[in-house]
């Protein structure tokens, strides 16, 4: 029998860019867990054809087309969903070029996919946790909250601010019994990264500064995106979790 306090029956979770990669794992998870998964993306038909997927696995979900970029959008796509128990804020891209060249249109897509979207889709489900006096709240961040990379400043910034954000409303909203958290994923074997993982010199590279040899699956990160929305991490607040094979760790 699962552990009790992994037991997410009766939750609801909306998961952004749960069409594939980690947020697909992290969907599926939640759902296999017990949780009703709200699944997002900015195509109805990709969020159907995921439900299908999920659906023969006995997990229960709901539609949540929309481009978290759009306020208004996701504002009135979450009113219909009725109320979010767990809120995992998993949407993103990326954009890589040296500073000095950065466009500014690179810049400001990032910055408002990876941060200023975040923020805003938590000020939409966070009133009502506080209200009913529970709510998770998961940030996905990054190696890059933690160290820094060559090329990707403006991923690098927003992710940085995801863990700043995420303290700081943990600091504010604790008391209430919502807790908000993020997760670092190390290097994932996922499409974002597919040209990454077929240069040979990077993938070397990262099987060698990663002390597990290796580049994560997507659904090793989806374990601790379970436990940080279960009662068993009802009293963790604040922290970042890095799921990296212990890239944090070496030098």
């Amino acid at each position: 029998m699962p552990h009790p306090g992994f037991d997410l029956t009766g939750q609801r979770a909306l998961v952004t860019g749960s069409t594939r990669g980690i947020g697909f794992a992290i969907a599926r998870a939640l759902g296999l867990a017990g949780a009703e998964v709200a699944l997002n993306g900015r195509t109805a038909a990709a969020v159907a054809a995921t439900a299908q997927t999920l659906a023969r696995e006995g997990i229960a979900t709901l539609a949540a087309p929309f481009d978290v970029t759009d306020t208004e959008a996701a504002r009135a796509v979450i009113a219909g969903l009725g109320p979010i128990d767990i809120l995992v804020n998993n949407a993103g891209q990326q954009h890589r070029a040296p500073a000095v060249s950065f466009p500014d249109d690179a810049w400001g897509a990032i910055i408002e996919t990876h941060l200023n979207a975040v923020f805003r889709l938590i000020k939409l489900v966070a009133p009502g946790m506080i209200e009913r006096g529970r709510g998770r709240i998961i940030n996905i961040g990054s190696l890059l909250s933690e160290l820094g990379r060559a090329n990707v400043p403006a991923y690098g910034a927003a992710k940085g601010g995801i863990r700043s954000l995420t303290r700081c409303l943990s600091t504010e909203w604790a008391r209430h019994g919502v807790t908000v958290n993020a997760i670092g994923p190390g290097y994932v074997r996922t499409e974002l990264n597919r040209a990454l993982i077929g240069d040979a010199a990077f993938n070397a590279w990262v099987c060698a500064r990663t002390p597990a040899g290796r580049w994560a699956e997507p659904e090793e990160i989806a374990g601790a995106a379970v436990f940080l929305a279960s009662p068993a991490a009802s009293y963790v607040s604040g922290q970042i979790l890095y799921v990296d094979g212990g890239f944090t760790a070496a030098m």
